[in-house]
């Protein structure tokens, strides 16, 4: 009853403000990182607020300029990078390299920092317009898969999400990169004791 009344309410304004509203959900986009609030659910509740299409577009517009933003932001602060990067080791391996199609889904999966996802991003690409490009490219399903299944994600059971999972991680391990990277420094660093 509360999020009915919520949802009538977000409504009933964004009808009475029709500029305004997607300006501020595309804001919204923006800070969110700063009220630890996850993209799934920004981008679900604009599906909820703006319908598919409008929603869709409207997210990917949001995440994208966060990405921007980040991206800058990232390279005026080399130690958040060094933790994003030592993050990234610990999850992936210290010389793994994750294809495309892996950067997509991991995007896409809901428990993954999207921020991290970024980080991959600027380690894939050589320059800002590079990484724009697979910044736009990787944010396109996340936006579309949210705001697309929003109302379904709210109904979904859990036995439902366990198996969504094991599809995603099922997927995630045979579009890997079938190759070994070992640096020449590691195959013959000595074994000092410890």
């Amino acid at each position: 009853m509360v999020m009915e009344n919520a949802l009538a309410w977000a409504q009933e304004t964004m009808v009475s403000t029709s500029y305004a509203a997607p300006v501020l959900f595309i804001l919204f986009h923006i800070i969110r990182p700063f009220l630890f609030i996850p993209v799934a659910f920004i981008c679900i509740t604009g599906g909820l607020l703006f319908g598919l299409t409008y929603g869709a577009i409207y997210s990917l517009i949001g995440v994208t300029l966060s990405s921007i933003i980040f991206y800058f932001f990232i390279k005026l602060m080399p130690k958040l990078f060094e933790r994003f990067h030592r993050l990234r080791e610990k999850m992936f391996g210290k010389h793994s390299q994750l294809s495309l199609p892996q950067v997509l889904l991991l995007r896409v999966t809901p428990f993954i920092h999207f921020h991290l996802v970024s980080i991959l991003l600027i380690e894939m690409t050589r320059n800002f317009k590079e990484y724009a490009k697979l910044s736009i490219l990787s944010n396109v399903p996340l936006a579309v898969v949210y705001t697309s299944f929003g109302q379904w994600f709210q109904s979904l059971q859990l036995h439902h999400l366990l198996v969504l999972l094991a599809v995603i991680l099922l997927m995630f391990y045979f579009l890997r990169k079938k190759e070994i990277v070992m640096k020449w420094e590691d195959f013959f660093a000595p074994d000092l004791p410890k």
